[in-house]
């Protein structure tokens, strides 16, 4: 009765029990381990490799592997890396004053180089035949659709509007994920020149008027963190949910410490979207970097640029266990985050009662 209330049109394609997709959470949250223990639970693990080098990337996957024999998905930025440092120096001098104060090396205002990773990423993951590929920002190049669905790698990629939607299906993605302004970390906008700090439609809005306009499956994400979430977005008409935040204080995360802990402690009223830890807007919870950096009234770099200004900040917070210079990605339903859960008992919750829910 379970398998049979919750398998949908999603479950089919990707071959899972369950229409629950870990979200691919870069900078370290989707360990071999978390991605694994959702895949194996009956959902979709999807490992956060934007940031991994070729590399590092092929070894993730080939851990994974190793971890479990259900199918999982590598998610990646489809966003050209082109750096634009006409303001870095002026930005450098700002943020060499959180420099002084975590003790690090100061930064003299040269241009700043962004790696520019897609293209080797891709080779990985077509190499490795990634069962699932998904991507923020936009949608694979033509020529790598091509081959991932030559290969028959299901594609996916997150959206933030109907209009994105639709192109994301013409370009022949399998699923899309509509992402409602509710949701942790970055926004997954196409084109942040219309749309500066994202396009912020709510999740309850957006994912019906997607579902009206596409024939392929579509996702809910934003907000979702239990099976109440689950159920109403099958009442939406979406085909399944992806949730990040409730998988970053799983017993599995690879998120730090210290920003499980303030995840703990927040509220629906704790984040807002910001620009300046990476330079395209991004849903985090409100620290001390963040209203400093605001109130400066310096806008920030451009992707990536200003991602690639700040990393050694956020990182040595992050070694001194300091979450007021973190980037402290969450969504707005933080206050139903629990501790001491693993992946496979969180989607036994969430099935459980999506399945009570619906029947």
């Amino acid at each position: 009765m379970m398998r049979t209330k919750l398998e949908t049109a999603l479950c089919r394609l990707l071959q899972i029990r369950y229409p629950i997709v870990l979200a691919g959470m870069a900078g370290g949250p989707t360990t071999a381990e978390l991605v694994a223990a959702v895949s194996n639970a009956g959902g979709l693990g999807t490992l956060g490799g934007a940031y991994l080098d070729a590399d590092a990337l092929r070894d993730a996957i080939r851990n994974i592997r190793g971890k479990t024999d259900k199918p999982f998905a590598v998610n990646l930025f489809a966003a050209v890396m082109r750096d634009d440092n006409k303001r870095t120096p002026r930005m450098q001098k700002i943020l060499n004053g959180f420099r002084r104060e975590l003790g690090i090396a100061a930064a003299d205002g040269a241009p700043l180089r962004s790696a520019d990773r897609l293209a080797a990423q891709l080779e990985v993951l077509l190499t490795e035949n990634v069962p699932v590929i998904s991507t923020a920002f936009g949608v694979l190049p033509d020529a790598a659709m091509r081959e991932a669905k030559a290969r028959g790698m299901r594609v996916i990629a997150m959206v933030t509007t109907v209009q994105e939607a639709c192109e994301a299906e013409k370009k022949g993605v399998d699923i899309v994920v509509a992402q409602g302004s509710e949701a942790g970390g970055h926004r997954g906008t196409f084109d942040v020149a219309r749309h500066p700090m994202g396009a912020n439609i709510g999740t309850m809005a957006l994912v019906p008027q997607v579902v009206d306009r596409v024939r392929i499956p579509v996702v809910a994400a934003g907000g979702i963190m239990d099976g109440r979430g689950l159920a109403a977005s099958l009442a939406l008409g979406a085909q399944g949910v992806q949730m990040g935040t409730r998988f970053l204080t799983a017993l599995e995360s690879g998120a730090h410490p210290a920003y499980q802990e303030a995840l703990l402690k927040s509220t629906e009223e704790s984040s807002r979207i910001t620009k300046v830890f990476s330079g395209r807007p991004a849903r985090a919870l409100a620290n001390s970097f963040m209203d400093r950096l605001e109130a400066n009234g310096e806008e920030p770099l451009p992707f990536p640029t200003q991602n690639t200004a700040t990393r050694d900040i956020r990182n040595a917070a992050a070694r001194q266990n300091n979450p007021a210079y973190m980037s402290l990605w969450a969504g707005q339903g933080v206050r139903m985050l629990t501790a001491d859960k693993g992946a496979a008992e969180i989607i036994r919750d969430i099935v459980d009662q999506a399945t009570e829910i619906l029947g």
